[in-house]
């Protein structure tokens, strides 16, 4: 999410939208206003403690909105945008009070977690229920997050926009894997790539499984990334048990979150990125591989589903079965004409998706919400 903001406000102050972006202070010696690029400032604003947990972020709320509120007086914003449940509920207070147009894009939802088997309190549920039914527009990432969104959440498709996310091309692109391999310092022996938070809903333990499953008994997994949540760092413990049960400790390598500039080196030095999250509302990671020309094989879940094309830029997995998924990834490597056509393809397919292709609709839908009658918050 944090890159789906900066790279999408970053386009649209480019296109000349004066963007200002409310973050809750989370550290005590954060400036007040940092100015990112012309036209993108972001905020800071003192609402609880520094330290908080996630679970404790919606006690300040309030907190947040009131001084998001008086900031308003001098920034005077033509129309609000939400990221994330919480921003949500505070553009809810903030679109109430300010007489503003209020459009939110939530990520993720919490009884699409729950249907994956990731609790979340009904209490989020509801309040995501609340926020939908005040929205000007909910943005979704895919088809597959409008369903959701009226299935699980009675949202009316009226008011439901798509708008994808898109890749920075000047970053993620193809490039030479003999290459990205030696600045890595890592041999010729297949690489499969899972990047992404630890958390039990990113599917780390399939990623796992998978390798224990192949044929290829050289491949090796690098798992790029932190634990994130109250189930982080239990959860990397439960992978690295997992990892010592299956005999792979020497074929398993944990490295620590990276930079995002730094990791289309890691997907150009893979063979197969590996996505088995179990639910999705896009999956940025998947597109970020395909702009590399990384097949990826993915779980058949959200916006994976538009993602990645079965067949002609990867694989798409039904099940949770580490099989399932190791059958693919053998297929992959044991053909390099087939591994050769997914990656041109994936190459083809990523570059569709722009971050000024989804500015340029933003900016229509600010447009069109700032002109229209405000939707009345039930």
């Amino acid at each position: 999410m944090n890159v789906y903001v900066r790279e999408l406000v970053s386009s649209l102050a480019q296109a000349g939208v004066i963007c200002r972006v409310y973050v809750r202070k989370w550290a005590d010696d954060l400036p007040d206003v940092v100015t990112v690029e012309p036209g993108f400032d972001v905020v800071h604003v003192p609402a609880g403690p520094a330290e908080l947990s996630k679970e404790q972020l919606s006690e300040y709320v309030d907190d947040y909105s009131e001084w998001v509120a008086k900031d308003f007086a001098n920034f005077k914003p033509d129309v609000i945008h939400a990221n994330y449940w919480l921003s949500g509920v505070a553009g809810r207070t903030l679109k109430q009070q300010c007489g503003l147009p209020l459009l939110t894009t939530f990520h993720t939802l919490a009884r699409v977690k729950a249907e994956a088997g990731d609790f979340e309190p009904e209490s989020r549920a509801k309040a995501e229920a609340a926020v939908m039914a005040c929205a000007d527009a909910v943005l979704a990432n895919a088809n597959a997050e409008v369903e959701q969104l009226v299935e699980y959440y009675d949202a009316d498709p009226r008011h439901i926009e798509v708008v994808p996310p898109g890749v920075d091309h000047a970053l993620f692109s193809p490039g030479n894997q003999a290459g990205a391999r030696r600045a890595l310092k890592i041999d010729d022996r297949p690489l499969l790539l899972f990047i992404g938070r630890i958390q039990p809903l990113k599917g780390v333990d399939v990623a796992v499984q998978t390798l224990a499953e192949m044929e290829r008994k050289d491949a090796r997994l690098w798992i790029v990334g932190g634990a994130s949540g109250t189930e982080g760092n239990s959860e990397v413990q439960r992978i690295q048990d997992l990892i010592e049960d299956l005999n792979l400790v020497d074929r398993v390598c944990f490295v620590p979150a990276q930079p995002h500039h730094l990791l289309s080196t890691y997907y150009r030095a893979a063979d197969v990125c590996l996505v088995p999250s179990r639910s999705e509302s896009f999956g940025l990671v998947a597109l970020e591989a395909a702009a590399c020309g990384i097949p990826t094989v993915a779980s058949a879940v959200g916006g994976l589903l538009t993602l990645v094309e079965h067949g002609h830029s990867g694989y798409l997995v039904e099940s949770r079965d580490p099989a399932d998924y190791a059958g693919w990834v053998d297929a992959i490597l044991r053909d390099p004409v087939l591994a050769r056509r997914l990656a041109v393809s994936a190459a083809a397919r990523a570059r569709t998706y722009t971050w000024s292709t989804s500015a340029r609709r933003l900016r229509q839908l600010y447009k069109e919400v700032a002109e229209q009658p405000l939707v009345p918050c039930i």
